[in-house]
Protein backbone atom coordinates (compact mmCIF):
# COMPACT_ATOMS: atom_id res chain seq x y z
CA UNK A 1 0.00 0.00 0.00
CA UNK A 2 1.44 3.78 -0.67
CA UNK A 3 2.15 5.92 1.92
CA UNK A 4 3.73 8.27 0.49
CA UNK A 5 1.97 12.12 -0.04
CA UNK A 6 0.68 11.96 -3.40
CA UNK A 7 0.99 15.77 -4.59
CA UNK A 8 0.78 18.24 -7.94
CA UNK A 9 3.65 18.52 -10.66
CA UNK A 10 4.01 21.57 -9.07
CA UNK A 11 3.98 21.20 -4.96
CA UNK A 12 6.36 18.64 -6.50
CA UNK A 13 8.95 20.59 -8.16
CA UNK A 14 9.01 22.93 -5.19
CA UNK A 15 10.02 19.84 -2.79
CA UNK A 16 12.60 19.07 -5.73
CA UNK A 17 14.14 22.12 -5.68
CA UNK A 18 14.17 22.39 -1.93
CA UNK A 19 16.09 18.87 -1.36
CA UNK A 20 18.47 19.77 -4.59
CA UNK A 21 19.42 22.93 -2.35
CA UNK A 22 20.58 20.31 0.53
CA UNK A 23 22.27 18.02 -2.14
CA UNK A 24 23.90 21.10 -3.38
CA UNK A 25 25.47 21.55 0.25
CA UNK A 26 26.26 18.05 0.87
CA UNK A 27 28.01 18.03 -3.12
CA UNK A 28 29.91 20.81 -1.78
CA UNK A 29 31.11 19.28 2.04
CA UNK A 30 31.98 15.83 -0.41
CA UNK A 31 34.16 18.01 -2.05
CA UNK A 32 35.95 19.96 0.99
CA UNK A 33 36.01 16.20 2.78
CA UNK A 34 37.85 14.71 0.00
CA UNK A 35 40.94 17.83 -0.43
CA UNK A 36 41.17 16.93 3.04
CA UNK A 37 41.69 13.32 2.55
CA UNK A 38 43.88 13.84 -0.82
CA UNK A 39 46.32 16.25 2.35
CA UNK A 40 46.11 13.08 4.91
CA UNK A 41 50.08 12.73 5.63
CA UNK A 42 52.20 9.23 4.41
CA UNK A 43 54.08 6.86 6.20
CA UNK A 44 56.67 5.07 4.95
CA UNK A 45 56.30 1.27 4.45
CA UNK A 46 59.28 -0.19 5.70
CA UNK A 47 58.44 -3.63 6.03
CA UNK A 48 59.49 -6.02 3.43
CA UNK A 49 55.90 -7.60 2.35
CA UNK A 50 55.78 -10.52 0.24
CA UNK A 51 52.67 -11.83 -1.60
CA UNK A 52 52.40 -15.05 -4.28
CA UNK A 53 50.49 -14.06 -7.43
CA UNK A 54 49.85 -16.33 -10.70
CA UNK A 55 53.63 -15.40 -12.00
CA UNK A 56 55.26 -16.39 -8.71
CA UNK A 57 56.10 -14.02 -5.82
CA UNK A 58 55.77 -10.01 -5.73
CA UNK A 59 56.55 -7.05 -3.52
CA UNK A 60 54.09 -4.70 -2.67
CA UNK A 61 56.18 -2.53 -4.86
CA UNK A 62 55.36 -4.73 -7.68
CA UNK A 63 51.28 -4.57 -7.36
CA UNK A 64 51.68 -0.99 -8.60
CA UNK A 65 52.60 -2.17 -12.00
CA UNK A 66 53.79 1.21 -14.03
CA UNK A 67 51.53 3.35 -12.29
CA UNK A 68 52.24 5.47 -8.92
CA UNK A 69 49.30 4.45 -6.78
CA UNK A 70 48.04 1.68 -5.58
CA UNK A 71 44.71 0.87 -4.09
CA UNK A 72 44.26 -2.74 -1.95
CA UNK A 73 40.89 -4.59 -0.93
CA UNK A 74 41.73 -6.56 1.82
CA UNK A 75 38.88 -9.40 0.60
CA UNK A 76 37.68 -11.68 3.96
CA UNK A 77 38.91 -14.96 2.84
CA UNK A 78 39.79 -16.97 6.26
CA UNK A 79 42.56 -19.99 5.86
CA UNK A 80 40.25 -23.43 6.67
CA UNK A 81 37.24 -21.74 5.37
CA UNK A 82 35.05 -22.42 3.05
CA UNK A 83 32.69 -18.99 3.50
CA UNK A 84 32.70 -16.32 0.89
CA UNK A 85 31.72 -12.79 2.51
CA UNK A 86 29.30 -12.23 0.21
CA UNK A 87 30.11 -8.05 0.96
CA UNK A 88 33.95 -8.46 -0.17
CA UNK A 89 31.87 -9.79 -3.30
CA UNK A 90 29.16 -7.37 -3.78
CA UNK A 91 32.07 -4.75 -3.75
CA UNK A 92 34.33 -7.34 -5.97
CA UNK A 93 31.56 -7.21 -8.27
CA UNK A 94 32.48 -3.50 -8.84
CA UNK A 95 36.05 -3.65 -9.53
CA UNK A 96 36.48 -4.48 -12.81
CA UNK A 97 34.43 -2.59 -14.30
CA UNK A 98 35.64 0.10 -12.20
CA UNK A 99 39.55 -0.16 -13.25
CA UNK A 100 38.90 0.19 -16.79
CA UNK A 101 38.67 3.25 -16.31
CA UNK A 102 40.82 4.34 -12.81
CA UNK A 103 43.45 2.46 -14.42
CA UNK A 104 43.84 4.92 -16.80
CA UNK A 105 44.05 7.99 -13.92
CA UNK A 106 47.44 6.18 -12.43
CA UNK A 107 45.49 4.11 -9.96
CA UNK A 108 46.47 0.42 -9.68
CA UNK A 109 44.29 -2.55 -7.65
CA UNK A 110 44.66 -5.66 -6.65
CA UNK A 111 43.13 -7.51 -3.62
CA UNK A 112 44.62 -9.15 -1.21
CA UNK A 113 43.83 -12.18 1.30
CA UNK A 114 45.22 -14.23 3.77
CA UNK A 115 44.91 -17.67 2.19
CA UNK A 116 46.80 -20.14 -0.43
CA UNK A 117 46.45 -18.49 -3.90
CA UNK A 118 44.99 -21.96 -4.57
CA UNK A 119 41.62 -20.58 -2.85
CA UNK A 120 41.68 -17.60 -4.26
CA UNK A 121 41.88 -19.09 -8.28
CA UNK A 122 39.17 -21.19 -7.01
CA UNK A 123 36.80 -18.12 -5.96
CA UNK A 124 37.88 -15.72 -8.64
CA UNK A 125 37.00 -18.39 -11.37
CA UNK A 126 33.82 -19.05 -9.68
CA UNK A 127 33.16 -15.70 -10.17
CA UNK A 128 34.03 -14.05 -13.08
CA UNK A 129 36.69 -11.52 -11.60
CA UNK A 130 39.96 -10.63 -13.28
CA UNK A 131 41.56 -8.12 -11.39
CA UNK A 132 44.94 -9.00 -9.87
CA UNK A 133 44.24 -11.01 -6.73
CA UNK A 134 47.15 -12.16 -4.50
CA UNK A 135 47.76 -14.29 -1.27
CA UNK A 136 49.67 -12.70 1.62
CA UNK A 137 49.59 -16.29 3.11
CA UNK A 138 52.61 -16.23 5.66
CA UNK A 139 53.02 -12.09 5.59
CA UNK A 140 52.09 -9.34 8.38
CA UNK A 141 50.45 -7.28 5.73
CA UNK A 142 46.60 -8.21 6.74
CA UNK A 143 47.56 -8.05 10.38
CA UNK A 144 49.48 -4.61 9.95
CA UNK A 145 46.73 -3.21 8.37
CA UNK A 146 44.26 -3.97 10.51
CA UNK A 147 42.14 -6.95 9.42
CA UNK A 148 43.17 -10.01 10.72
CA UNK A 149 43.77 -10.47 13.84
CA UNK A 150 45.66 -13.38 16.07
CA UNK A 151 44.39 -15.35 18.81
CA UNK A 152 46.24 -13.69 21.33
CA UNK A 153 45.02 -10.20 19.97
CA UNK A 154 41.42 -11.45 20.09
CA UNK A 155 41.74 -13.08 23.55
CA UNK A 156 42.82 -10.16 25.31
CA UNK A 157 40.86 -7.78 23.75
CA UNK A 158 43.60 -6.05 21.51
CA UNK A 159 42.13 -6.74 18.01
CA UNK A 160 41.53 -3.21 17.41
CA UNK A 161 39.53 -2.49 13.82
CA UNK A 162 38.77 0.57 12.10
CA UNK A 163 40.53 2.66 14.69
CA UNK A 164 38.83 2.09 18.19
CA UNK A 165 35.90 -0.78 17.49
CA UNK A 166 36.99 -4.11 19.67
CA UNK A 167 36.80 -7.59 17.69
CA UNK A 168 36.08 -10.55 20.12
CA UNK A 169 36.07 -13.18 17.66
CA UNK A 170 36.07 -12.55 13.73
CA UNK A 171 40.29 -13.57 13.14
CA UNK A 172 39.59 -11.88 9.15
CA UNK A 173 37.39 -8.20 8.35
CA UNK A 174 37.95 -6.35 4.84
CA UNK A 175 39.24 -3.01 4.42
CA UNK A 176 40.90 -0.96 1.79
CA UNK A 177 43.92 1.12 1.47
CA UNK A 178 46.06 3.45 -0.52
CA UNK A 179 49.50 3.31 -1.15
CA UNK A 180 52.24 5.55 -3.40
CA UNK A 181 55.75 4.75 -4.68
CA UNK A 182 57.71 7.29 -5.57
CA UNK A 183 60.26 7.81 -8.12
CA UNK A 184 63.11 5.85 -6.48
CA UNK A 185 60.60 3.31 -5.59
CA UNK A 186 59.57 4.09 -1.87
CA UNK A 187 56.31 2.86 -0.69
CA UNK A 188 54.16 5.11 1.03
CA UNK A 189 50.61 4.05 2.84
CA UNK A 190 48.31 7.41 2.20
CA UNK A 191 44.58 6.22 3.28
CA UNK A 192 42.65 3.00 4.93
CA UNK A 193 38.72 2.58 5.85
CA UNK A 194 36.73 0.24 6.75
CA UNK A 195 33.50 -0.88 7.83
CA UNK A 196 30.86 1.53 6.32
CA UNK A 197 33.98 3.73 4.46
CA UNK A 198 33.65 0.77 1.82
CA UNK A 199 30.39 1.98 0.77
CA UNK A 200 32.39 4.40 -1.22
CA UNK A 201 33.27 1.32 -3.69
CA UNK A 202 29.39 0.34 -3.89
CA UNK A 203 27.84 1.81 -6.91
CA UNK A 204 25.02 -0.55 -6.76
CA UNK A 205 23.77 1.57 -3.48
CA UNK A 206 24.47 4.53 -5.47
CA UNK A 207 21.44 3.96 -7.91
CA UNK A 208 19.46 1.89 -4.44
CA UNK A 209 19.96 5.27 -3.05
CA UNK A 210 17.62 7.21 -5.39
CA UNK A 211 14.75 5.22 -5.16
CA UNK A 212 11.94 5.36 -2.44
CA UNK A 213 12.60 2.05 -0.90
CA UNK A 214 15.91 2.89 -1.26
CA UNK A 215 18.67 0.04 -0.09
CA UNK A 216 15.65 -2.35 1.05
CA UNK A 217 17.54 -3.71 3.81
CA UNK A 218 14.60 -4.88 5.32
CA UNK A 219 15.76 -8.25 7.05
CA UNK A 220 18.86 -6.04 8.40
CA UNK A 221 22.09 -4.34 6.42
CA UNK A 222 22.28 -5.67 3.52
CA UNK A 223 20.23 -8.18 4.08
CA UNK A 224 19.53 -9.27 0.58
CA UNK A 225 22.50 -9.08 -0.57
CA UNK A 226 24.15 -12.83 -1.61
CA UNK A 227 26.86 -14.01 -4.10
CA UNK A 228 26.31 -12.89 -7.84
CA UNK A 229 25.89 -16.33 -8.84
CA UNK A 230 23.32 -17.47 -5.64
CA UNK A 231 20.37 -14.91 -6.90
Amino acid sequence: MNTHRVVSREDWLLARKALLARERAMTRELDALRAERRKMPWVKVEKPYRFEGPEGELSLGDLFGARSQLAIYNFMLSPGSDHICPGCSFISDHVDAARQHFEQADLAFAAVSRVPLARIEEVKTRMGWTFPWVSSEGSDFNFDFGVSFTEEQLASGQAIYNYGTVIEQARDLFGASIFVKDAEGTVFHTYSTYQRGAELLIGAFNWLDLTPKGRNETGGIMSWVKLHDEY
